[in-house]
């Protein structure tokens, strides 16, 4: 297999429609043979970013590298930045509004989640402009 990249459009606030990039990634990696126990991994993290961009960023992109030795995704995002990585990277911090809480979101620990699970993990944001996560997790 090469590599196969495939890119999904968020919709900010469209809880509706959350978590469809993650499911459709998740169903990839399993018709291509990928372990139940990295595809496991890949999902949650997908599925984390993917609602941290419903909820804070107004949406942005999601593109996945899938090759047969690892899986490499991006999130980029226009929302407004990230004022303290490392405050947003503590279990439990979240600057979800009270609403959003009540769907069941916002607990705070989308990032943290996200770095467990990854291999590589590196974010970048600039207030105001957006951010950008990017992983890889290795088959």
């Amino acid at each position: 297999m090469s590599e196969l990249v495939r890119s999904y459009e968020i919709c900010g606030d469209d809880f509706s429609r959350a978590g469809e990039a993650s499911g459709a990634i998740k169903q990839t990696l399993k018709e291509l043979g990928f372990s139940p126990a990295m595809i496991r991994r890949v999902a949650i993290s997908t599925y984390e970013a993917e609602i941290n961009m419903v909820i804070h960023a107004n949406g942005g992109v999601i593109t996945a590298t899938i090759s047969p030795v690892r899986v490499s995704i991006e999130f980029a995002d226009n929302g407004p930045g990230i004022p303290d990585i490392s405050l947003a990277m503590r279990e439990g911090w979240s600057t979800a509004t009270e609403d959003v809480r009540n769907l069941g979101f916002g607990a705070g620990m989308g990032l943290p989640n996200i770095k467990k699970n990854a291999d590589e993990f590196e974010i970048t944001t600039k207030e105001g402009v957006g951010t950008t996560l990017r992983i890889s997790i290795y088959a």
